[in-house]
């Protein structure tokens, strides 16, 4: 390496608000406003550093409709990569790097407010809203990829258990999860109504499912991954439970730019490239990815596309 080349990493890192950044983004993606808020910055000192970071090669940026998430590239040269370890051994006792740690916590956790925020203020017109995306065609299409009658199937974020009841009609036991009271509470009052007894409910989230290794034969995500602020932990997590020989099955919209969903529907994430989800299923150390895609089947012109991914636990 060159003298001029070893003191641009030196340059780069010497900053603490760059190694603050370098930090928080090394453990969480996150937009500019979200650094602005744990960082207590305005966004023109923000931009700045996140430019010098991303031209230093340690950053790379996602485009989400009008937003930018950023998140850490862990550098691959040797010089880079011994420089920031030693940063962030530094960063260990600093107060500042444990409030910052504290913030993000704060950050993270506000995402899930607000959906949890959507989620009730939506309440009973949930079932209404998902048969707007003319949902049973979607669930008849996933349901198909499966598992036989006599399968323990995880539905995660099972929502008012629609989902739930027409696998527990085709003779499957189903663990239906979601982190909502009013929508399990909801659930559990349409499972009553149609005497399905073969339906157990669980509260929890998708990040960190309320089961046991391989609890399960298969999982189950439908239209759930856009809320989720960490959607590849929760492909692993449904990776987890599920028994060897068993199956992982994701439904969610393809990337889109409908920009108007996020803002009426509370999405996290607008839709996921299927390469995107090929690299979290196989990341979880599951085989035999299988990816279908299909133009929306709604009377509404502007909705996205949608797909049907499944894969293997060997």
């Amino acid at each position: 390496m060159s003298t001029d080349a070893l003191q641009k990493v030196f340059k780069t890192l010497a900053d603490s608000t760059r190694v603050r950044i370098l930090a928080l983004l090394e453990r969480e993606e996150l937009a500019v406003q979200e650094l602005m808020d744990v960082l207590g910055m305005p966004q023109s000192r923000v931009s700045r550093h996140l430019g010098i970071l991303r031209e230093a090669g340690l950053l790379r940026d996602r485009r989400e409709g009008t937003y930018v998430f950023y998140r850490f590239a862990a550098p691959q040269d040797g010089v880079w990569r011994d420089a920031w370890e030693l940063a962030r051994r530094a960063l260990a006792g600093d107060p500042q790097a444990a409030r910052d740690a504290a913030s993000l916590e704060r950050a993270v956790e506000a995402r899930a407010s607000r959906i949890r925020t959507f989620f009730d203020s939506v309440g009973p017109e949930w079932d209404a809203l998902r048969r707007f995306f003319n949902d049973d065609a979607l669930r008849a299409r996933a349901i198909a990829h499966l598992a036989p009658a006599g399968w323990t199937v995880c539905d995660v974020g099972t929502g008012t258990g629609i989902l739930a009841k027409e696998l527990a009609r085709l003779g499957l036991r189903v663990i239906a999860v979601d982190p909502a009271p009013k929508r399990l509470a909801a659930a559990r009052r349409a499972l009553d109504k149609d005497g399905i007894t073969s339906v157990e409910l669980r509260g929890g989230e998708a990040q960190a499912l309320p089961l046991a290794d391989g609890e399960v034969h298969a999982a189950f995500a439908h239209m759930v991954l856009h809320y989720v602020p960490q959607p590849g932990e929760a492909i692993r997590e449904m990776a987890r439970v599920v028994k060897p020989g068993g199956r992982v099955v994701v439904v969610d919209f393809v990337r889109h730019e409908a920009e108007w969903m996020r803002d009426e529907l509370g999405l996290l994430w607008l839709g996921f490239p299927p390469e995107e989800i090929e690299g979290w299923l196989a990341a979880a150390g599951l085989a035999g990815v299988r990816i279908e895609q299909f133009a929306s089947a709604s009377a509404r012109p502007d909705l996205p596309a949608t797909f049907v991914a499944s894969a293997e636990k060997h």
